[in-house]
């Protein structure tokens, strides 16, 4: 493959990039710590500095580029994109991942150098223990300690437990936590901060697995991170070196949410400490036009008093009102203007469903409970995306690598034209075999592959109805022609039986969902997809995520009863909620739910008006 000179190298797929992207793309000769604002481009030049790294030979091949996030779809979009930008041949050198998935991929192939006492069985399982279930622990162990002191110790404590200094108590209650996990009667249980723990004592131990990180990965991206944890941070900091590894770090500390599950206070300074990193500022918003980012300063100017004013980028496409808090007395007049507003504005083509987003602060089952009726009452669809299908959240379920090689292969099979689906199950196919047999040249036996599996899933799609047919059949059909077994090698995410197992379960599930509520093919795709569907998701999810319009449901003291000015994290997930808006962004009020944020209304000001009786009302405060 030919391989470009770094000066003559040029973005690819799009125009350019802002000059101090150009900077923190071309750092190869130090670490990187880019901060960057909403809608900077983070994840663009993150892409974009794999595609100058690969294409160029800095980082030649075998040698692979590995980038780490803390959701599933911002791993997916970033391997999404470089698939798009590279051939497949550079595409297989860029490996993203979540940082749940990284360390637990190295436990599952590492495990056996771990001493026997924490070296776990092959057929561990995931734990996600409630407070519950960690208060039944404690009261059997007969420790004083409350449910968060067990789990920082469990998060922050290194291994072996003895010699760490803990108190006798403190020692005792760990050690008897780390016996009950591994004594479970089905299997034993391991939580990702236990696996976090375990990596971390592994790579401590056995230089000979840091070097083969290290020989691999020349090239490590960071990103989101401003909600890494001390121990994420440690481990991070003995599998790479500076001497060998060259780290860029991307993240928005005002973006910082995650310090309930113990994010570091200033995680950026740590990371200058130990890599001697450059820092890289970014000033563009590519994803709001110029009245957004006006509000957005506001908020941000809250949190951090002097933040320079970023450069709106996006040309603004609407007319008339872009924000305002929508004030209603009770919860029927709110849910119904909404459902009413929202099916005006869709009917009239001014936004497609999906472009439309329901963001909450928390419960977003109970939210669906209440407004679904109203909105089928409508003509809407809503979609929430917090729910669980078959064991997994639906908004995780829609990246799952199971999900992104079987659904293209399905809209190639429903409908003959359809290039982009043909194309990306191609490419998915391709992938799949080179991880397989390494061949540099194997189309030919893909195409005929993918044509094999399109046909017989077609043949069966003639045969049937999608309300008549077994989700089962059609889900049973696909991966026995791939290969079970090859879907699961060359995925580390599907390598133990039960975490393969559930995601074909929940794409099983959802497939029948989507089949039974159909009339043809298409539309069950279609369905599965969230076509023609206004999500609704939790704050938390929607980082990373743009929309046209955003409505923020519950502006109160009751959904925020811990937002208060001096509370930071709070007033991050608000400055995340006014972020992912690209053309509009506004909030319901109910007096029925909760009283009025005085203080935040204050913050916003004019820019964000209150509007008595919701959109279309002429009353203002």
């Amino acid at each position: 493959m030919t391989v470009v000179a770094p000066q003559d190298w040029r973005p690819v797929g799009i125009d350019g990039l802002e000059d101090r992207a150009w900077e923190a793309l071309r750092e190869t000769d130090r670490c990187v710590c880019v901060t960057a604002g909403a809608g900077a481009g983070k994840t663009e030049m993150l892409a974009q500095k794999a595609a100058y790294l690969l294409q160029t030979g800095i980082c030649p091949p075998p040698r692979r580029v590995l980038a780490i996030s803390f959701k599933r779809d911002a791993a997916a979009t970033l391997r999404a994109r470089l698939r798009l930008r590279l051939p497949e041949a550079q595409s297989r050198r860029f490996v993203s991942l979540t940082f749940d998935a990284w360390t637990k991929g190295l436990l599952d192939q590492f495990r056996c150098a771990l001493p026997s006492r924490y070296a776990p069985p092959a057929d561990y399982e995931i734990s996600f223990p409630t407070r519950d279930i960690l208060q039944a622990q404690l009261d059997r162990f007969g420790s004083d300690l409350n449910r968060e002191q067990l789990e920082h110790l469990i998060a922050n404590t290194r291994l072996p437990i003895e010699g760490q200094g803990l108190s006798d108590n403190d020692a005792r209650t760990l050690d008897a936590y780390w016996r009950d996990q591994y004594e479970s009667a089905r299997a034993p249980l391991l939580t990702f901060a236990m696996i976090n723990r375990l990596v971390e004592y592994m790579l401590r131990e056995h230089a000979g697995i840091r070097k083969a990180l290290r020989t691999t990965y020349p090239f490590v991206f960071l990103d989101e991170f401003q909600d890494t944890t001390a121990a994420q941070f440690e481990l991070v900091s003995i599998a790479f070196s500076p001497a060998t590894t060259r780290i860029t770090t991307v993240g928005d500390d005002k973006q910082r949410i995650m310090g309930w599950a113990g994010a570091m206070t200033d995680g950026f300074g740590a990371f200058e400490g130990v890599f001697r990193s450059r820092r890289v500022t970014l000033l563009a918003n590519w994803r709001s036009h110029v009245d957004l980012v006006a509000i957005q300063h506001l908020v941000a100017s809250h949190i951090s008093p002097g933040v320079e004013m970023v450069q709106a980028k996006k040309t603004r496409a609407v007319d008339g009102q872009v924000s305002a808090i929508w004030v209603f007395s009770d919860r029927r007049a709110e849910v119904e203007t909404l459902a009413s507003w929202l099916a005006t504005e869709i009917g009239s083509g001014g936004v497609e469903p999906h472009q439309v987003v329901l963001l909450v602060r928390q419960r977003a089952d109970d939210v669906e409970t209440e407004l679904r009726p109203v909105f089928d009452g409508h003509g809407l669809t809503l979609r929430n995306l917090a729910r669980n299908v078959g064991g997994v959240a639906l908004q995780d379920l829609l990246v799952e690598e199971l999900t992104t090689l079987l659904l293209p292969l399905l809209r190639a099979s429903a409908t003959r034209r359809a290039p982009e689906a043909w194309s990306t199950a191609i490419e998915r196919m391709t992938a799949l075999r080179s991880a397989q047999d390494a061949e540099d040249d194997n189309s030919h036996r893909v195409m005929r592959e993918t044509e094999g599996l399109t046909v017989s899933t077609r043949k069966l799609m003639s045969e049937v109805s999608p309300a008549d047919a077994q989700a089962e059949a059609v889900v049973s059909l696909l991966i026995d022609g791939i290969s079970e077994d090859l879907i699961r090698q060359s995925t580390p995410a599907y390598q133990r039986g039960s975490d393969y197992g559930r995601v074909r379960s929940g794409f099983t599930a959802l497939l029948g969902e989507c089949m039974a509520a159909s009339t043809s093919w298409s539309e069950t795709l279609d369905r599965f997809e969230g076509k023609g569907q206004v999500p609704l998701m939790t704050i938390h999810k929607s980082k990373g995520m743009e929309f046209h319009t955003v409505i923020f449901f519950g502006l109160d003291g009751q959904s925020w009863w811990s937002l208060k000015p001096r509370n930071p994290e709070e007033m991050n997930s608000f400055f995340v909620a006014v972020t992912r808006a690209e053309q509009r962004a506004f909030f319901t009020c109910c007096a029925e739910r909760g009283r009025r944020i005085d203080w935040l209304e204050d913050v916003l000001g004019d820019a964000v008006p209150r509007v008595v009786g919701g959109p279309g009302s002429t009353g203002r405060r």
